[in-house]
């Protein structure tokens, strides 16, 4: 299982073969705008995979816009991924890397049955803008019990889908516009699938969040998608000085031009490279072996995909007028802490880390987090910086969005969430970063508590993908999110249950969101 894997700032997602799927079981074929492909037919199912929505960004093509996928005429097979777009290895996770250029692939789960045209769920995976595959989620729940159409993407990443290069016309947001591609792919071929092109929910989880909301500022994102969500990377989401281990810079998802291409500059010249040409002989490998190839996966504002930086737009009310769903988990950076802190904070360490931090403010920080109210100092950092990097940024967007869109926040609070790793964390890490996803799209075994809470999710998406409003019959109420509120669906199993929440008071939000 590698649903939750960490990286060193986000979680991959991964999976196996989609439910009820099987390499021997009987294929379909679908006619698509370049051309048919064989996919898998289940008993509930059908399932396709590794299908182009763009020609392969290599060679000449490195660094340039997506360009249309080259049209066949032969039956090609989908019962099979492509591979992953290239990637370092994640040793953390266990994932292998990749070098692959050629993937540019989607992958679409949808129910056997004909029926009216169904809405269309596009999910774009996380993994920190470096590594992850669309083909990692199995959306067969998702798409029986939702009644929906599924489409997961690969898209490129890290230096080749995020470079900032000064000479490279549109750089920075390349993955971004793979995105895009794609999404214009759904636009076309949506019918042939059992989709409805006029109602397509963009969503995702952590790097595919950011990319989200990015998209609801994006100009040239507009009309490509009619509602979203975003899960775990509201477009202020950001990273405290030491958030992301000893010494750590305070950072944000999207790099300033001047800042992305003085590094872009830097790197090519490590390369020894004094062109783009240059750049795009050298091969892949050379390319991810970098030590800041990383530091370079952010995507860059100041381009014509990405004119500003989406928290000054979303906070400024520049975005698409469409109902959106945005939230995090309630325990989001313990995972990180126990992944990029090794040993474990102690007491001490705790103090030294607050006072470098926050400076003058650490005693009021000090004594809003004291370690009393905590079993560790571990926890203690991690709500610190759960509450100012995650939690208060998200429900500031929310209040950005209301008022001018349906909003509806939420919180995912299963603080018994399961853990996929082979080892027990080193502390409780309770609903950790990640920890929502396989209640959507299951690969860990779940209690009958959490089976109906994943249900009551699943209804959710599949609502908000029909009508706009996650409510539908048998499902708790949830409550627009309304300007300048603070309540938030809390989504966990009984006996806490499915309700509505003061993510505020909670979060500690009235300090937060004033410093």
């Amino acid at each position: 299982m590698r649903i939750i894997s960490v990286l060193l700032a986000t979680v991959l997602g991964a999976g196996t073969l989609p439910t009820g799927a099987s390499p021997g079981a009987g294929g379909v074929v679908v006619r698509t705008d370049a051309g048919p492909v064989r996919g898998t037919a289940t008993r509930d199912l059908r399932i396709f995979r590794g299908i182009p929505y763009a020609a392969p960004p290599e060679g000449e093509l490195r660094w340039r816009s997506p360009q249309p996928p080259r049209p066949w005429s032969d039956v090609r097979d989908a019962t099979r991924p492509g591979p992953p777009c290239a990637q370092a290895p994640n040793e953390l996770a266990g994932l292998p890397g990749s070098e692959a250029e050629d993937c540019l692939h989607v992958n679409v789960t949808t129910p056997r049955t004909r029926a009216r045209p169904r809405p269309v769920i596009v999910y774009l995976h996380g993994g920190g803008f470096v590594s992850g595959a669309g083909d990692h989620y199995d959306a067969g729940l998702l798409a029986l019990r939702g009644d929906v159409v599924v489409v997961t993407v690969n898209y490129r990443l890290g230096v080749l889908g995020f470079l900032g290069h000064p000479d490279l016309p549109g750089s920075g947001a390349f993955g971004l516009q793979d995105q895009q591609a794609a999404l214009h792919w759904v636009r076309r071929n949506a019918t042939a699938f059992g989709g409805d092109p006029a109602r397509v929910t963009l969503a995702g989880e952590s790097a595919g969040a950011l990319s989200t909301c990015a998209h609801l500022t994006a100009p040239t994102s507009k009309g490509l998608f009619h509602r979203a969500i975003a899960l775990s990377g509201s477009c202020g989401v950001r990273w405290l000085k030491n958030g992301l281990g000893r010494g750590s810079p305070e950072a944000t998802t999207w790099a300033p031009p001047a800042e992305a291409h003085a590094l872009a500059r830097l790197y090519t010249a490590q390369l020894g490279c004094d062109t783009v040409d240059c750049l795009r002989r050298l091969p892949v490998s050379g390319l991810l072996a970098n030590p800041l190839a990383p530091v370079l996966a952010r995507p860059m504002y100041g381009s014509p995909v990405l004119p500003e930086n989406p928290e000054t737009a979303l906070a400024a009310g520049r975005f698409h007028r469409v109902p959106v769903m945005n939230g995090h988990t309630r325990d989001e950076h313990r995972l990180l802490t126990a992944a990029l802190y090794a040993p474990l904070i102690d007491e001490q360490q705790y103090a030294e880390l607050v006072t470098d931090t926050f400076g003058a403010d650490a005693p009021q920080v000090a004594g809003r987090y004291p370690l009393t109210r905590y079993t560790s100092p571990s926890e203690a950092w991690s709500a610190i910086m759960t509450d100012a990097g995650w939690a208060c940024p998200t429900l500031a967007d929310n209040r950005a969005l209301a008022g001018r869109a349906p909003v509806y926040g939420f919180e995912f609070a299963d603080r018994t969430a399961p853990w996929a790793g082979s080892t027990p964390p080193p502390f409780p890490l309770g609903a950790y970063h990640g920890s929502d996803l396989p209640y959507l799209f299951p690969d860990l075994a779940l209690t009958p508590a959490q089976k109906r809470l994943s249900l009551t999710m699943v209804g959710y998406w599949a609502r908000f993908a029909r009508t706009g409003d996650p409510n539908g019959p048998g499902l708790p109420y949830w409550a627009p999110f309304e300007p300048g509120g603070d309540t938030v669906q809390s989504l966990a199993p009984a006996p806490d249950g499915t309700k509505p929440v003061d993510v505020a008071a909670g979060h500690q939000c009235a300090a937060w969101l004033t410093r």
